[in-house]
């Protein structure tokens, strides 16, 4: 039994009234001896300055080994709500970034990836540099030929003599091989070599309707018809310093799908020929024509040179555009007289089969020589080209007046003077050679050119 003597009587002042929690209070000394050792309630122990209580005790091992754990376990907890708001927020930005991307894709034409190499047809004997894959495509790089996007229906034509019909559309086949196209290349370095250097030369090759409008199936197939591409490619990389090559192929197959070549005719169309022109123009760092400030004329019922091969073919409409400027035109006659016009555009020609000859009057057949004089304020004053032509160049001529004051157009069939003489003594400081593919692949086409340097 306990021997505390909390319960006697003696100890309390009853006359006072005080009841046993006053007591203590008053006498926390008795509290010594009680609860097992339990330190007595004091009044006057201290406070921090918070006003919490002071820690009495050191925490044990345990304790702070806890504490170690819930430290740890706080840390990695905000380790992962960092990371997961980085997450988050790096999704939000790859989200609004795809939005944008969205939202500008419809509104404005994306250029589509299309082949850096285009296929080559049959044997031909030409190995020419292809593109690299990561070296920028460029529409006017001499080493590059965009792929034509032709509509396929896997239907069949007919052979109707050297023109294979196909949907009504005549379409003259081609084929050569590495040596003409190494002869056409040397024959226009050797005649930049004697202009000198002095005279800016430059050389166009134009593709034919065949490599614009035939499908591959079909020049595979029953239509046998060589790359024109590699063709081209062949000719350019053979070409001299001295020669600037003026790609023409990728604007032409951008555009394929427009009216750029006769149904019925071997020749391209006034807008084919605009859209060379605008290749040239570009290549040559000059302000391009624009159609829509010229005044457009046409004439319907040509039919052209295939006609004469197979019937049925669909009739064609020649375009031509009249220009915001004066331009005159003369053309030399072999007994000395010069027939003088005010247009590049012969004004009588009708439909048939001659309708062609709209542009610059034909081919000058007597001296193979037309001058084209322009009052364009484009053109730089004295700005004098030539160009050395067959055929598919009097399309061409007339958008020439819109960069120079004189255009002399040389027809080299039928032209009898020596033509660096004839640039020396006209102040003539450029000059464009500009040939179908057909032509440049024939010798005596170069037989031709030949002479005007003998």
């Amino acid at each position: 039994m306990s021997n505390r003597d909390d319960y006697n009587f003696d100890n309390f002042d009853v006359d006072n009234s005080l009841d046993s929690r006053e007591y203590r209070r008053r006498h926390p000394q008795r509290r010594n001896s009680s609860y097992n050792g339990r330190p007595a309630y004091d009044l006057n122990r201290s406070r921090n300055t918070s006003g919490a209580r002071s820690a009495t005790r050191r925490p044990t091992s345990r304790e702070i080994q806890r504490r170690r754990v819930q430290q740890k376990r706080r840390i990695r907890n905000r380790i992962t709500i960092v990371s997961v708001m980085i997450v988050v927020f790096l999704l939000l930005a790859l989200l609004i970034n795809m939005m944008f991307r969205g939202c500008s894709g419809k509104n404005s034409k994306t250029k589509e990836t299309i082949s850096t190499e285009t296929k080559s047809t049959g044997d031909t004997g030409m190995t020419t540099p292809t593109i690299a894959a990561n070296e920028a495509i460029n529409d006017l790089s001499p080493t590059y030929f965009a792929t034509p996007k032709i509509e396929d229906d896997n239907t069949n034509g007919t052979s109707a003599y050297s023109i294979y019909v196909w949907h009504n559309i005549g379409y003259e086949l081609f084929g050569s091989d590495s040596t003409k196209a190494k002869k056409y290349a040397d024959t226009i370095s050797g005649f930049a070599n004697q202009f000198g250097s002095g005279v800016k030369v430059y050389d166009m090759v134009v593709p034919n309707h065949t490599e614009m409008g035939l499908p591959q199936r079909l020049k595979d197939g029953e239509a046998p018809s060589g790359s024109q591409a590699e063709n081209i490619k062949a000719i350019y990389a053979g070409l001299s310093d001295r020669v600037t090559p003026i790609n023409c192929y990728n604007f032409l197959a951008n555009h394929n799908t427009e009216y750029t070549y006769f149904n019925s005719d071997h020749h391209w169309t006034g807008l084919g020929a605009y859209y060379a022109y605008s290749a040239f123009a570009e290549s040559t760092k000059q302000d391009v024509l624009k159609l829509e400030n010229c005044t457009e004329k046409q004439i319907e019922g040509f039919e052209g040179s295939f006609s004469n091969s197979a019937s049925g073919l669909t009739p064609d409409t020649v375009h031509y555009w009249e220009f915001p400027y004066s331009v005159s035109m003369d053309i030399s006659y072999s007994d000395g007289t010069v027939g003088e016009f005010d247009s590049p555009y012969y004004q009588y020609a009708t439909s048939g089969s001659n309708t062609y000859g709209v542009f610059i009057m034909g081919d000058n057949q007597d001296t193979g020589l037309t001058v084209l004089k322009s009052s364009s304020e484009k053109a730089g004053q004295g700005k004098k080209i030539a160009v050395v032509k067959e055929s598919y160049g009097n399309a061409f001529v007339p958008y020439l007046t819109y960069n120079y004051s004189e255009v002399h157009v040389v027809d080299f069939r039928y032209f009898s003077k020596n033509l660096v003489s004839y640039c020396s003594e006209n102040g003539i400081d450029e000059v464009l050679f500009i040939n179908g593919v057909m032509s440049a692949n024939t010798q005596i086409q170069l037989d031709s050119m030949s002479n005007m340097f003998n």
